[in-house]
Parts: structure tokens; C-alpha cells; sequence
């Protein structure tokens, strides 16, 4: 585990960067350590640190601004963004594939950088990325025991459960911790689905995060992982992140119906956005989850603010 605090952390994703900007961001890591949440790169614009409350905007210099000053920014450049891109894939494009068709790619410490730009199609998949024009780096986070509360209340239900929010509102930091709880202070036998590397944080197989005992499946398709698991390790719990295609959904109902629990996150910021998704409703007319927890927005990443069973919000 790195055992790094939020301002290490900022640091660490911060040094993914190519270093004409990375040296103007590491100085920033007092200030913006505790808030930032994303390294937005965009050709030819400023770059910027996204908070819960405010984007800032890098000048030259290495201050921070709200708006930006016209010839006073730090602009990002065509190869800044080469750079970035060879950097965050350690200088090895061709073992990254996999990731990039995606447009993501994961790094040391569960660092996730978005990757935005021309797509190469074939046979109507995409197959490469080109001409990379913007690269988000999301940073990752660890709060232990955030989810200590809601482990101790849910376990007493039965079921699976649905953690609902929007993006940056902390559902993967949630699940994380929940895993860590479950396979540790209530001893049980959890499978961590980690397909985009982003709950162990996994580099040269260590992982950089605190994951407890969970058995982890890294970088593996969701539902190849899933019935890998049920084959082979015997799982109580399976804890996996956003789910949503037909095979998810297949995977998860043959995970209930060999018995084991299924705990996962969902793009949904309140019940009508839950309700109106048609894969998840198909799921819980099945049973395979009896609660959805619904969080706050980036403003307030990982709070709960409601807790309701799923048979109401579907009328199951």
C-alpha cells in the first residue's frame, strides 16, 4: 500500500504529467492536495485543476486563477500532451492497448487518465486512438472507514445492493472501503472486480491501495470475472463497479442464483434516474438487489444521503 495522504497523492498523479507541467503542479499540492479531483489537459487551452467547488486555471508562473488571463496561462501543447500520454503509459503504448481502445488508462497508485482523441475504426470497433487531443488524470483516493456506518447498517439486510450517485460523487472510494470491511472486520470471502484498476490500484502486481483480504481480479472483463469467481474461489460477496451491458446484467444473475451477494455501483442520481434504467430494472425484478444507496454529489464525495429498497423504487 502507498500509505499516502491526499496531498501525496496529488503529487504522485501530478508527476504522471510531462515535466513542463508537472513542476508547475507539485508546488500547488498544499493548497489543492485535500480538493482536487482532476488534471484537465486540452490542446491548445489552460490546464486546469478541477475541486468540488471550483476549476482552477494554472498560469505560467504556477498561480492559480479562477478565469483565465489572456497570455498569462500555461497552455498545453502537442507535446506536452505526447509526453503525458508515453508517460502514463510507462513508455510502452503497445502492452496498453486493451486500456487505451477503452480511452482510459490506470496508473501506479489507481490514478486514471481519460484519454480523448481520433478514433481508428475497424470492422466498426474502435481499435486505436490518435491524435490525442485531451487527457484527464483522475485522482485517486483512499478514505478509510467512510463506509464503516453503512456497513454495519446494511449487513443486517439481505440481498445485494445498488450504490447509486453521479460521477465524482465517491461511488468507487465507497465500494473500496466496503470491500476492505466485509473481507476483514466481518470475515467474509469477497471477490473484488476491479476492471479498470481503480480499487487495488494495482502496479507491478502490488496493489497501492488498502483492499483488506479480497480476492481481486485486475483488469479482467466484469462478467468473465464474475463467473471466474463463482468457479473458483467461493465467494460470499462479489463487489464490482458500474455495472450496465447485457452481460453485467447475465453475470450478476447467475452470481444471485449460485448465492452469492452482489455489491456494485450505478450511474444514477436519484431514484426516477434508477427507475429509468431498463437493464437494472430487468435485475430487480429478479431479486438480486434489495437496496440502493444513493450519495451526494462531487460537492460532498462518498455522503449518503438516502437509503431505499429497490422492491419500492420498481414497484417489485
Amino acid at each position: 500500500m502507498t500509505g499516502l495522504n491526499n496531498e501525496g497523492r496529488f503529487i504522485q498523479a501530478a508527476g504522471c504529467l510531462c515535466p513542463s507541467i508537472s513542476r508547475r503542479l507539485i508546488p500547488l499540492a498544499p493548497k489543492l492536495g485535500s480538493a482536487a479531483q482532476e488534471i484537465r489537459l486540452r490542446l491548445n487551452r489552460s490546464v486546469c485543476v478541477v475541486c468540488p467547488d471550483v476549476t482552477y486555471f494554472v498560469t505560467k508562473s504556477g498561480g492559480l486563477v479562477s478565469t483565465p488571463i489572456s497570455d498569462c496561462m500555461l497552455t498545453v501543447t502537442k507535446s506536452d500532451i505526447a509526453d503525458t500520454f508515453h508517460n502514463i503509459c510507462n513508455y510502452s503504448v503497445y502492452t496498453r492497448q486493451n486500456e487505451i481502445v477503452n480511452g482510459f488508462i490506470t496508473m501506479q497508485g489507481g490514478h486514471r487518465a481519460g484519454i480523448c482523441g481520433t478514433a481508428v475504426i475497424n470492422n466498426d470497433k474502435i481499435t486505436n486512438i490518435r491524435d490525442i487531443s485531451s487527457i484527464n488524470v483522475r485522482i485517486a483516493r483512499e478514505h478509510k472507514d467512510c463506509a464503516k456506518s453503512l456497513v454495519a447498517s446494511l449487513m443486517k439486510l439481505q440481498g445485494g445492493i445498488l450504490v447509486c450517485g453521479a460521477p465524482c460523487s465517491g461511488k468507487t472510494t465507497i465500494l473500496r472501503d466496503m470491500a476492505r470491511l466485509l473481507s476483514t472486520e466481518n470475515n467474509k470471502n469477497v471477490a473484488l472486480i476491479d476492471e479498470r484498476g481503480e480499487f487495488a490500484g494495482t502496479s507491478a502486481g502490488k496493489f497501492q491501495n488498502d483492499i483488506g483480504m479480497c480476492d481481486v481480479y485486475d483488469s479482467y472483463i466484469k462478467s468473465e470475472a464474475m463467473l471466474q469467481a463463482i468457479r473458483s474461489m467461493a465467494p460470499d460477496i462479489i463487489i464490482c463497479d458500474e455495472i450496465g451491458s447485457d452481460d453485467d446484467i447475465a453475470a450478476v444473475e447467475h452470481s444471485v442464483n449460485c448465492g452469492v451477494r452482489v455489491i456494485t455501483s450505478v450511474h444514477a442520481s436519484s431514484e426516477k434516474e434508477l427507475k429509468s434504467k431498463s437493464n437494472i430494472k430487468r435485475l430487480a425484478y429478479t431479486g438480486a438487489f434489495s437496496t440502493a444507496v444513493f450519495l451526494s454529489n462531487k460537492h460532498k464525495p462518498g455522503e449518503v444521503v438516502k437509503i431505499s429498497e429497490v422492491g419500492d423504487i420498481f414497484g417489485t
